[in-house]
């Protein structure tokens, strides 16, 4: 009795543990208990969904003996995936998904007003250096014209009367009727009568044919102006995305008002060449010794059933890989290594690219 009295305490301890041991072991025994009962589900009326299946890839092989890999449809020549120059938000959009547009067709533009008025400004410069270059070379309006020769007939008339002055002067200075010095003057005012009557003479006769010189300082600020413009084009050509090639719109990926910058995380705009459809397959690298150029075979597609589109090898790899593509079936094996082998279709109508296709090819060497 004193045994118990001094550890009650201790006992309840363990008593109380080995009651919470006992509930958890048997809640884990049980399992879940939030999996509805048959009669619940019925109740309710729902029933299970089946999981989705994945496609069967592993359809029989034609007749024949082949060599087989899971391939996937590209356009003729690999995709060209396009982004901007530079970041900004994009204005329009001038093509739509499935477009066909040749090379340099404008796709898509980003914000640019102060380049586009950049721009306009360089235009302006330009028309008016062409509009100086075509006077320099033509000369003078009639109405310019006229008045410089009417300064030169005034220019002449007082050089001749100050010519005239001088040698009276100079006559009567020789007879002691003037002195010195206002011969002097007047042989300095008839000089410079003399070189006003030159300039304006000069300056009538580049109104009518144009000086060589203006014609060369036209010609230099125009081509000043044109790099400028150029330049302005330039910049404004950074906001826009261009097709670089003939091609088809697959995919865009931004819409207008999104933001978007060079190196992102996938391209704006992505296009290929789908007048003609290849595959691009993952042949086992126990297989590549039977695969060789110029080969024929086949591809076949869940979608199409039992059609099958003919091909041959264009493309063999020079360097083994890891698979591009998979089966999801649980007996694959994913270790293995591959080789990209690329095969050119007679008539791929109705595939599209990035579907998942099985293909044969013709082995040689067997």
């Amino acid at each position: 009795m004193k045994f118990f009295r001094r550890n009650y305490r201790t006992l309840i301890l363990f008593a109380v543990c080995g009651v919470l041991l006992t509930i958890i072991t048997r809640s884990a025994l049980a399992g879940p208990t939030t999996t509805p009962r048959e009669i619940d589900r019925t109740r309710a009326g729902r029933t299970e969904i089946p999981p989705a299946q994945a496609p069967d890839f592993t359809v029989d092989r034609p007749d024949g003996d082949w060599v087989g890999g899971l391939g996937l449809v590209e356009p003729h020549a690999p995709e060209t995936r396009l982004g901007p120059d530079l970041g900004g938000r994009i204005a329009a959009l001038h093509v739509v998904e499935g477009q066909v547009v040749t090379a340099g067709t404008v796709l898509i533009e980003l914000e640019a007003g102060p380049e586009q008025a950049a721009l306009d400004a360089a235009d302006a410069t330009v028309a008016v250096r062409q509009a100086e270059l075509v006077r320099a070379r033509r000369g003078l309006r009639p109405e310019e014209l006229a008045a410089i020769t009417s300064e030169t007939e005034s220019a002449r008339a007082r050089a001749a009367l100050s010519q005239g002055v001088l040698s009276r002067l100079e006559a009567a200075a020789a007879g002691g009727g003037a002195t010195v010095d206002e011969v002097e003057r007047a042989r300095q005012q008839a000089e410079a009568d003399r070189f006003a009557a030159d300039t304006t003479a000069s300056r009538q006769l580049a109104g009518h044919t144009g000086r060589r010189e203006d014609v060369l300082v036209a010609m230099a600020q125009l081509r000043v102006a044109e790099a400028q413009r150029a330049q302005a084009q330039a910049e404004l050509d950074r906001h826009r995305i261009v097709a670089p090639i003939d091609g088809q719109i697959l995919a865009i990926h931004n819409r207008i008002g999104e933001y978007v910058q060079p190196g992102g995380a996938e391209p704006v705009v992505v296009m290929g060449d789908t007048t003609r459809l290849r595959v691009r397959l993952d042949v086992d690298e126990r297989d590549i010794a039977h695969v060789a150029m110029g080969a024929t075979g086949v591809v076949t597609a869940e979608a199409f059933g039992e059609r099958q589109f003919p091909g041959h090898i264009v493309e063999i790899g020079h360097r083994m890989g890891r698979k591009n593509l998979r089966t999801d079936e649980p007996t694959e094996r994913i270790d293995t290594k591959i080789l990209e082998v690329v095969m050119e279709l007679d008539d791929g109508t109705g595939l599209v690219p990035g579907l998942r296709v099985m293909g044969y090819i013709s082995p040689s060497g067997r």
